[in-house]
């Protein structure tokens, strides 16, 4: 057999197997086929974090499909993941898409979270939103921040606690404090004397006072009782309040008083009525006619 001929084929065989290898740590390693049919998903994410292509793609913890590409977004606010699911596995379009991570320092893969499963299932070429994966990162900054917070509250917290004492409890305030405190155990101490000679006289006076009291209550009926019979018209008071001609001409008689009043001031007779003097008049005496 010719030499050339012999390392060519050897050559051949050599290579078809490292093609068969490389198939089959491709399949074994991320769940692959090559024989299998697959549909495409497009996820959309705000951050994949270090999800990486030929990631695994797990629907309730098994593998039923891949990530063949990942592309950043034209506006560059987003990221386009290109899933590769097999055609026999059927998912819905209320599943959950979230990037996850195997373990805590593990790879990154994206998982399918199933819900209610309503209809209808997605198709090839499908559009879903995809969770950002958590990030430790953000939050060890954010918790970074947030101790800054509290470190600033507790100074600012501290320095009240400073200025309170400074400008409250000082020795000055105290004092005027524990003045203020005696003078009100003094007015308690006048008050409850003021309290027990009250006290004294209701006890001495009770008679005079329970007397009192019952003549009040005797006057307020009496005064009850006069102003329902005026009310009812009863008396001379009620009869007046009650006939209205009679009332009318009780009025016209305090109006005409009035009236003359005011004449007799006005030509001099009320002042002479009242300083008693005599009335100085030019007429001529009268004559004894027979």
């Amino acid at each position: 057999m010719d030499k050339s001929r012999l390392e060519l084929k050897v050559g051949l065989f050599v290579l078809i197997g490292l093609a068969l290898l490389a198939v089959l740590l491709i399949q074994f390693s991320k769940g692959t086929s090559i024989f299998r049919g697959t549909y495409t998903l497009r996820l959309h994410a705000v951050n994949i974090g270090g999800l990486k292509p030929r990631a695994g793609v797990l629907l309730a913890g098994v593998q039923v499909g891949s990530v063949s590409d990942i592309k950043l977004a034209d506006d560059g606010r987003s990221v386009t993941i290109l899933l590769n699911i097999y055609k026999d596995n059927k998912i819905y379009h209320d599943a959950r898409f979230v990037i996850e991570q195997s373990g805590f320092l593990g790879d990154q893969f994206v998982s399918i979270v199933p819900t209610t499963n309503s209809l209808p299932i997605l198709e090839n070429g499908a559009d879903v939103p995809c969770q950002e994966p958590f990030n430790l990162q953000e939050v060890a900054r954010s918790a970074a921040g947030f101790v800054q917070r509290i470190d600033e509250t507790a100074k600012k917290l501290d320095a009240s606690v400073s200025d309170l004492r400074r400008v409250v409890l000082n020795e000055q305030t105290l004092t005027n404090f524990s003045v203020a405190i005696n003078n009100m155990r003094s007015v308690s101490e006048q008050a409850m004397g003021t309290v027990n000679d009250i006290n004294a006289i209701i006890a001495t006076n009770g008679v005079e006072i329970s007397t009192a009291v019952k003549n009040i209550e005797s006057s307020t009926e009496i005064l009850t009782n006069l102003m329902t019979d005026l009310q009812s018209g009863k008396g001379f008071a009620g009869t007046i309040l009650q006939n209205e001609q009679l009332s009318t001409n009780v009025q016209a008689i305090a109006n005409n008083l009035a009236v003359a009043s005011s004449n007799l001031n006005r030509l001099g007779l009320w002042k002479f009525m009242w300083h008693h003097e005599p009335l100085h008049t030019n007429a001529p005496s009268a004559s004894n006619e027979p």
